[in-house]
């Protein structure tokens, strides 16, 4: 009787932690889409993702705002903010930022405006903590920090950062201007990390994130191979290595991250294409899987997304293949909140993409998924 009376006990607490599993996996997620806008653009869409079945629905627009070609989510869940990438904005020579507030439908209603600080701002990012947001700037390579407000608008610029010139020269033989294309936030939320297409850096910065300050830190970046053009940069979930795509090299760079010491060290730099692919090529995004077992890339020219395996105690990559069917510049990609499904953003082909994952290998499989979008150039998932 007590052996029985276990067993039932034991097999009632084993359901009830898989249904619990199954309700906190989000199965119906909101997808937030930035675009280059023009005729058939005009800013920021919506759409809602079924990762059960791995279908959109038909995009919606939920805010008129210029070229907003990244979007960046508060940890909140309520706020999202844009980059709107051009050269003036306010009255300055300058790009700009956006924010918005996230009704309970998932519309937008924006609070304010910023400039970036520098012209062309490209990639932005909330810290973890929810107090600033971190904007790279691609027109002249630099880098700002903008506090927030206690309501989640925009405060005032707090710290901006101007990169100086390569000394490698270019293959005509000209200095290489900074280009600020990317920055994200250490794991510890105490540094900020600006990938530099033209220095061949990923800059490591001290950040202050409840003052929006960011300041000189030792060592002060991980350096990629000469001319290998970082673009955008992505942490293992173990915090200890992270990658950066390159590319103009079309490659991607593993380093080891000491959280210690705040440094990165190359391990490792592989390419993102097929052997015998000789045609011109850049990458722009990669994304490393929840799991960790997985990273991808995207190629711009063999029009692909490139699957690579992760060793699990090193963090080096091991090329897997590649994707790409369907796929016309790749200039955004991501993959969703269960792991299960990732989208690609064909600036070209005016549409999204949806791609099954094998959980074991890291295959990417097509499917029927798609929606149209004039020039999608950001995916960002939000539990609904």
């Amino acid at each position: 009787m007590k052996f029985s009376l276990i067993l039932s006990l034991l097999v009632l607490v084993s359901a009830t932690a898989i249904q619990a599993a199954d309700d906190a996996t989000p199965a119906k997620q909101r997808v937030y889409l930035g675009t280059y806008t023009g005729a058939k653009s005009k800013g920021i869409y919506l759409s809602e993702f079924d990762a059960d079945s791995g279908k959109l629905s038909e995009p919606k627009l939920v805010a008129e705002t210029v070229n907003p070609t990244f979007l960046a989510l508060h940890p909140d869940g309520k706020h999202l903010y844009a980059v709107n990438e051009v050269g003036e904005f306010l009255g300055k020579k300058a790009g700009g930022i956006t924010a918005f507030s996230i009704d309970e439908k998932g519309g937008l209603t924006q609070l304010n405006q910023q400039h970036s600080g520098g012209p062309g701002p490209c990639h932005l990012v909330v810290d973890r903590q929810g107090k600033c947001v971190l904007a790279a700037n691609y027109g002249g390579g630099s880098c700002c920090a903008v506090v927030l407000k206690d309501d989640g608008s925009l405060g005032e610029v707090t710290s901006f950062i101007q990169h100086e010139n390569n000394p490698v020269p270019g293959p005509n033989g000209k200095v290489r201007v900074p280009r600020g294309h990317s920055i994200n936030v250490s794991p510890d939320n105490k540094l900020a990390l600006c990938a530099d297409l033209g220095l061949d850096k990923v800059v490591i910065y001290s950040l202050d994130a409840a003052t929006g300050k960011l300041s000189p830190h030792e060592p002060g970046f991980g350096k990629t191979p000469d001319r290998a053009g970082p673009r955008h940069f992505a942490f293992h979930p173990s915090g200890k290595t992270a990658y950066a795509i390159n590319e103009t090299g079309s490659s991607m760079t593993v380093f080891d991250f000491d959280a210690a010491k705040g440094s990165l060290t190359e391990v490792q730099t592989l390419s993102t294409l097929p052997e015998g692919f000789t045609a011109n090529n850049s990458t722009a995004e990669v994304v490393v899987h929840p799991s960790g077992k997985f990273v991808y890339g995207s190629n711009r020219g063999h029009n692909s997304i490139a699957v690579f395996k992760v060793d699990e105690a090193t963090g080096k990559l091991t090329a897997a293949g590649h994707q790409g069917e369907g796929i016309k510049t790749p200039r955004n990609f991501n993959i969703d909140l269960t792991g299960k499904w990732l989208l690609v953003g064909n600036q070209s082909g005016n549409d999204v993409l949806v791609f099954k994952i094998d959980q074991q290998t890291g295959a990417l499989t097509p499917t029927a998924n798609r929606i149209e979008l004039a020039a999608p150039v950001c995916i960002k998932f939000l539990k609904q």
